[in-house]
């Protein structure tokens, strides 16, 4: 993974310009057309503006949070593993989190949905330490050796939890969990979302330390950042982000790998000016893929997550082609 040699503010592109300004409006575009798309009649029915509050509006604000604190999660795991082909769900955090779901609904089935959901932050922060930990005693750093090691720990995992879903009769709750989809997001169930807003703006407050951590542990420790301190923290805002969208969501399969590494093609690997361009395009991605679930097969819909998978696979499979061809 190809990073700056140094974090340098006299040279870091602006934070806000013009370009940024029009993607703005576009995604803004996009949000009022998804506010708008729906089998459901609002401006014909009686009831309509009521529909529109309590499951249009949600969706809509559901996306934004969800797209932006994946594809946000994403680029902070690169960074940290100097690898690009690294997000929740290629590192097994997705998994865990989801075992950590299945537990708390199977020990306590009467659990609030904020039990679950600390449950599910704390399995995806002990499942990333678990992967991260892993990683140190591998000794071939290439490319594909990271996200394999990820993909084989999020398999193990998952047959766990398919296991224990398969003794306990909760094997359709866990199939739904790993479905990502809005389709379920309404007024009154959305709202632990607003937490990732949190996690984004203590990113933006330490992505310089995260940028220099990107750069190897050696080079951070000169400069006088304490890198393993600095893992810790972003591995617990990747862990807090991943397990809330995950209660309220689901999966978004590929979100963290797609969005991170078009924006670092573009503009570099500078986590703080690039964190608004991965925020509004993850939000346009999610968005994108969720009105084509709802439009394909109208009336009914199809999960994001399925959309979402199979445009992430085509991305993945370039990006190994591109990497491949660039030596």
């Amino acid at each position: 993974m190809t990073h700056s040699p140094a974090v340098d503010v006299r040279h870091r592109p602006k934070l806000v310009d013009r370009s940024l300004l029009i993607g703005i409006a576009v995604v803004a575009g996009l949000l009022c057309v998804s506010l708008f798309t729906g089998v459901y009649d609002i401006f014909g029915a009686e009831d309509g503006g009521w529909m529109f509050q309590m499951t249009r509006v949600p969706r809509t604000i559901a996306l934004v949070l969800a797209g932006a604190a994946m594809a946000m999660s994403g680029l902070v795991m690169q960074l940290l593993t100097q690898n690009r082909f690294v997000e929740p769900t290629t590192t097994g955090t997705t998994e865990w989190a989801g075992l950590g779901l299945l537990t708390v609904t199977v020990l306590v089935p009467t659990a609030s949905i904020s039990l679950k959901m600390a449950v599910a932050i704390l399995f995806a922060f002990v499942g990333t330490m678990v992967f991260f930990a892993f990683l140190r005693r591998v000794s071939l750093r290439s490319s594909l050796i990271v996200p394999i090691v990820g993909i084989m720990l999020g398999a193990v995992v998952g047959s766990i939890s398919t296991f224990i879903a398969l003794t306990t009769d909760t094997l359709q709750n866990l199939g739904v969990w790993f479905a990502g989809s809005f389709t379920t997001v309404i007024k009154g169930h959305y709202e632990y979302l607003w937490i990732v807003a949190i996690v984004a703006v203590a990113v933006f407050i330490a992505a310089d330390r995260f940028t220099v951590a990107g750069l190897g542990k050696e080079i951070a420790t000169t400069v006088g950042v304490n890198y393993n301190q600095i893992v810790l923290l972003g591995t617990g805002l990747v862990a807090i982000a991943t397990g809330v969208v995950t209660v309220v969501v689901g999966a978004l399969p590929f979100l963290g790998l797609i969005v991170p590494n078009i924006v670092s093609m573009m503009r570099g690997d500078d986590l703080r000016s690039n964190l608004p361009w991965v925020c509004l395009l993850g939000i346009a991605i999610v968005t994108v893929c969720d009105l084509v679930a709802r439009t394909i097969i109208m009336p009914f819909e199809v999960p994001v997550s399925v959309v979402l998978g199979v445009v992430g696979a085509a991305v993945f499979v370039f990006l190994l082609l591109r990497q491949r061809k660039n030596g």
